[in-house]
């Protein structure tokens, strides 16, 4: 509703898991290189923690649409709340086993490694992902070990990889787990972001759909989204859709009043006032990488009847540097 004000392609925060918003970090580009080598290089498991709304379903998709897993065709499991005969129905049917291994786990199990034994001697890899694996039950957590068990002498036939919340990894220290847990050969983390992260993870989607980032968001708003979201990119891009929304409807850029609007409307609670103190390290890189210079020049919102605007410090112009910031 809002694109052709802003100018922009496509809404930039769209909340589907679509790897070509993928906002990189370096904990971003570990946890990738983690999942792309346990894929492509068949490990047993390979275990994603992150918070709800850190992005782990974006980083699964991205490691499977890269060109270093392009030999690897993929099983996902998202909804993890199933029975153990429902989830060797859910293998069957995903792996097209036929409908006798639905019906037969002995079945299934001759049928599956007859089936990666093929692949692998094609140099081909399938693999097995479960996303929101803290739900999973104890014992498809135990069928799931013997899975990633199955192996010839050149290497395992089925990587496993489990990306879950905390509570996961909370799970997999209990003393009845152990088993699984050695045999976890890679582990990776998503945490929240971090402010200068926060302007940047915004930034980079603006750019994504199109649009100009200087023109957009004030350095107020920037740290209120921060705040009021706790770094999650979930929140922060459910945030900046409502309150590009009210910048539309009010013909003005996202400012500190429009997000505390929108952070009333959602009950995200309360931050404190802001004060440039509290932004004076916020730096950001561009998603070219480049750090961008200091902009303190009027400038009108994209869609807009292209009258300046009252000058103002922008996403853009947040600063490579404190001295940069005003």
């Amino acid at each position: 509703m809002y694109e052709r004000y802003y100018g922009f392609r496509e809404s930039p925060f769209e909340l589907t898991s679509n790897p070509k918003f993928l906002f990189f970090t370096v904990q971003h580009r570990e946890a990738l290189s983690s999942l792309q080598y346990g894929l492509a290089a068949a490990k047993p498991i390979t275990v994603l923690i992150g918070d709800a709304g850190t992005g782990k379903s974006t980083l699964l998709r991205a490691a499977l649409d890269s060109e270093v897993c392009r030999r690897v065709t993929c099983v996902l499991i998202n909804n993890p709340t199933l029975t153990r005969a429902e989830f060797f129905e859910t293998l069957a049917a995903r792996f097209e086993l036929g409908a006798g291994a639905q019906n037969s786990k002995a079945t299934l199990l001759g049928g599956l490694e007859s089936m990666l034994r093929g692949r692998q001697s094609a140099g081909e890899i399938a693999a097995l992902v479960v996303d929101e694996a803290q739900a999973l039950p104890d014992e498809i957590l135990e069928e799931i070990r013997l899975l990633a068990n199955m192996e010839t002498p050149a290497g395992k036939l089925m990587p496993v990889v489990l990306a879950g919340q905390p509570e996961l990894a909370e799970r997999l220290n209990e003393p009845r787990l152990r088993q699984l847990k050695q045999r976890i050969a890679l582990r990776c983390e998503l945490k929240p972001l971090g402010l200068s992260d926060t302007a940047a993870y915004i930034a980079s989607r603006i750019r994504t759909a199109g649009g100009n980032p200087a023109n957009i968001f004030t350095r107020e708003a920037v740290v209120l989204i921060h705040e009021y979201s706790r770094g999650l990119p979930r929140t922060i891009s459910v945030m900046c859709d409502n309150a590009l929304m009210s910048g539309f409807a009010l013909d003005r850029p996202v400012d500190g009043h429009i997000v505390r609007e929108v952070c009333r409307d959602f009950d995200l609670g309360v931050a404190p006032p802001f004060t440039p103190a509290r932004a004076s390290h916020l730096a950001l890189v561009t998603p070219e990488g480049s750090e961008p210079e200091a902009d303190d020049r009027s400038a009108g919102v994209a869609g807009d009847s292209g009258e300046p605007r009252r000058q103002r410090d922008t996403v853009e112009s947040q600063a490579s540097s404190v001295s940069g910031l005003r």
